[in-house]
């Protein structure tokens, strides 16, 4: 019993700090802006969104203020605010050395950008960069971090929208497309940078990269099996729809006349061919 109770306790203390993870993500804040808000380290509110730390009833009513949240909400996860619907994408706010850092990535890659290129861009002095972020690596992190955690929440979102695997792979292409064009530079950083990721961030935000593939094969092999989806290589099309849609930040741009939700719309026509649904 005692066991149980404990494992209880941590699957709720998990699923509380995923949702403040999430609520600071849709807010565009870093943990850096959040940690003194509410008045801990930023190790503290780290290991509070990761499960490993507790958080006071007063922390979590002064992050939900913070958030535009009701502590309800965070506690249960219902209540999404309607300007938080998967397919809404509200201009990215990043504090600036973190925008600074997008922009000098995106422009001149991880390795090309210097500390001094990231302070130019983010209107700050580079021991301004540098009292907050002591490595060009926590930058990338923390981008990366961001990216993942928006496009998270956003799939598991669009996929609960769907009755049947056709309709939520429809729904998770639509949702891969429209976030690898309304945030392309993240998008971008999250497929050109990942090599220049150190442990242990290399393997925590690669797995986190596989759950949405693995959200994608579950959908196709599911079709597959009922006998819906006539691809004879599952696995390998999921592959490859995922493969689609991240590309898209390479080439797509808002100035090139096709608007993201159209794209959308050709993108999941190419996903069905792909995995061989049947032509309506």
């Amino acid at each position: 019993m005692v066991g149980r109770r404990l494992d209880t306790e941590d699957d709720d203390r998990a699923l509380l700090g995923q949702r403040l993870r999430e609520a600071r993500v849709r807010r565009g804040l870093t943990i850096r802006d959040v940690a003194p808000t509410v008045g801990v380290s930023v190790g503290t509110w780290s290991g509070i969104e990761n499960g490993r730390a507790r958080v006071t009833e007063e922390r979590l009513e002064a992050a939900a203020k913070v958030f535009g949240v009701e502590v309800a909400q965070l506690r249960t996860g219902t209540g999404r605010a309607a300007e938080e619907d998967w397919r809404h994408f509200a201009p990215l706010r990043l504090a600036p050395p973190l925008a600074g850092a997008l922009e000098a990535f995106v422009e001149l890659g991880y390795h090309g950008a210097t500390i001094r290129d990231v302070a130019e861009r983010a209107g700050l002095s580079v021991a301004g960069v540098y009292h907050h972020w002591p490595t060009k690596q926590h930058l990338l992190v923390a981008l990366l971090d961001v990216t993942m955690d928006d496009l998270h929440w956003r799939c598991r979102a669009a996929r609960a929208e769907g009755d049947g695997p056709v309709a939520r792979l429809e729904l998770l292409v639509e949702c891969l497309a429209l976030f690898h064009t309304h945030r392309r530079a993240l998008g971008f950083i999250g497929a050109s940078e990942m090599r220049s990721l150190d442990e242990p961030h290399r393997t925590r935000i690669a797995t986190a990269r596989r759950e949405i593939q693995h959200m994608v094969d579950d959908e196709v092999v599911e079709g597959c099996r009922r006998g819906l989806l006539a691809t004879p290589i599952p696995r390998e099309a999921a592959r490859a729809v995922v493969t689609l849609c991240t590309a898209l930040p390479q080439w797509w741009s808002p100035t090139g006349g096709l608007s993201p939700e159209a794209t959308a719309d050709q993108y999941t026509d190419f996903a069905l061919a792909i995995v061989g649904a049947p032509s309506t």
